[in-house]
């Protein structure tokens, strides 16, 4: 049965009980009826998602990005809404703004793949920030070509402690996210894994781009095989 034979089955129910004449003096009411269990017309999820994953139309993307997402306890509305998200954040006429408004708010895995994949440095380096990545997808923007993005990758605490030791020894790291890694375990991150903490910031005292003041403070460090690896870098 679909809606309108729905929609028509108690009309047809009270006329069975009707006179003539009520029939005839009703017969605006039930237009009326009728009119009041027509619902607005929802097009397609496919549909719409197609149209929004090649639209041109930047006011209309901006306008699904910033659109406020239904409560989760409204299950259709709130999956179709993030499914839509996803296609706007993989359109490039999306204005670069909204995308990285949504690779810095969102959590939802479907929409930051999309967002790391972007041509934009800075909507990267905003996925790389998000403090909701996957592991996973976060590790991966440790590898992107951009440095911007990759050490701010490292600096998000959902990276493995293995992207981070290769971050540690990768030669071509800035020196400020040297800095960063050679304090984990220490003053951020103080009940991070004793081990795997110490190994990354040994691997920042034998890179050849530490410098001296980083070198200086893990001298003093308090695991012996990090303290050894600095002095030996300071000739000590």
């Amino acid at each position: 049965m679909n809606a309108e034979d729905v929609d028509a089955q108690p009309n047809v129910a009270n006329a069975s009980v009707r006179t003539d004449a009520d029939a005839d003096g009703d017969a605006t009411d039930g237009v009326d009826a009728t009119e009041a269990t027509d619902t607005p017309h929802v097009e397609p999820l496919t549909t719409t998602y197609e149209r929004l994953r090649h639209s041109t139309d930047a006011a209309e993307l901006h306008e699904f990005a910033r659109r406020p997402l239904p409560d989760r306890g409204e299950q259709a509305a709130f999956s179709r809404a993030t499914a839509l998200l996803e296609a706007v954040a993989g359109n490039p006429h999306t204005p670069e703004e909204d995308r990285v408004f949504l690779a810095s708010t969102m959590p939802f895995p479907n929409v930051l793949v999309k967002l790391s994949e972007d041509p934009s440095a800075v909507v990267r380096q905003a996925v790389a920030a998000n403090i909701d990545d996957k592991n996973w997808l976060v590790g991966r923007l440790t590898k992107d070509d951009t440095p911007a993005v990759r050490d701010e990758a490292l600096r998000n605490k959902r990276t493995s402690w293995k992207m981070r030791l290769e971050g540690a020894q990768d030669p071509e790291m800035d020196v400020d996210t040297l800095d960063f890694l050679s304090r984990l375990g220490a003053e951020l991150e103080p009940d991070a894994n004793v081990v795997l903490s110490s190994m990354v910031r040994r691997a920042v005292a034998l890179n050849p781009n530490a410098s001296q003041e980083i070198l200086e403070r893990l001298s003093a460090d308090s695991s012996d095989e990090v303290v050894h690896a600095a002095r030996r870098r300071l000739g000590q």
